[in-house]
């Protein structure tokens, strides 16, 4: 499980047209927002990410990096970008599954052709949100199950308006006994 305050696993993906990424060297002004989604195959994953890439230029605003993370191909990741034809969000590919799991994330087995008739990969990562402080240490963490009910970017914008404005600190990181 990873901790508010603690230092995130190394992350470093491809990405279609910004060269690799690398969370411990593309360090954001105040933070970076992973968002790991579960890849082509997922209808609900394309429409979150429209709303993710209209909501870039105010994550920017805010000393915000973005990227968009799947255990897709290249190629699968290629035909994702061309559905959302949104330039500006960096999208990165890849991600190994064995990392996909240091991050918490949730995996999944293949259950076939999906509702808009694309092959999910045989294994492959379900989604997360995270916001990492540019020193690495971890901000913020959803992590899901399921493709359904992430978290809302419009409300993530506010919370990192407030935690900028009152530095707020990363919260949940006792680790004691209770």
């Amino acid at each position: 499980m990873l901790l508010p305050r603690q230092a995130t696993p190394a992350l470093s993906v491809p990405t279609l047209h910004h060269g690799t990424f690398d969370l411990a060297k593309d360090a954001a002004e105040n933070f970076t927002l992973a968002v790991f989604y579960r890849g082509l195959h997922c209808p609900i994953c394309a429409k979150y990410l429209l709303e993710l890439a209209r909501l870039v230029p105010e994550f920017e605003k805010r000393g915000v990096k973005v990227i968009a993370i799947s255990s897709d191909t290249k190629e699968r990741t290629e035909q994702m970008a061309e559905k959302l034809n949104a330039p500006e969000l960096r999208m990165g590919y890849g991600l190994k599954l064995d990392v996909a799991r240091q991050w918490g994330l949730y995996i999944s087995t293949s259950r076939g052709l999906t509702s808009i008739n694309i092959e999910e990969p045989a294994l492959f990562s379900e989604p997360a949100v995270y916001i990492v402080r540019p020193d690495t240490t971890l901000y913020y963490g959803a992590v899901q199950t399921m493709p359904f009910a992430r978290p809302n970017f419009t409300e993530l914008l506010g919370a990192i308006d407030f935690a900028l404005a009152k530095d707020y600190p990363a919260r949940g990181e006792y680790t004691g006994a209770v």
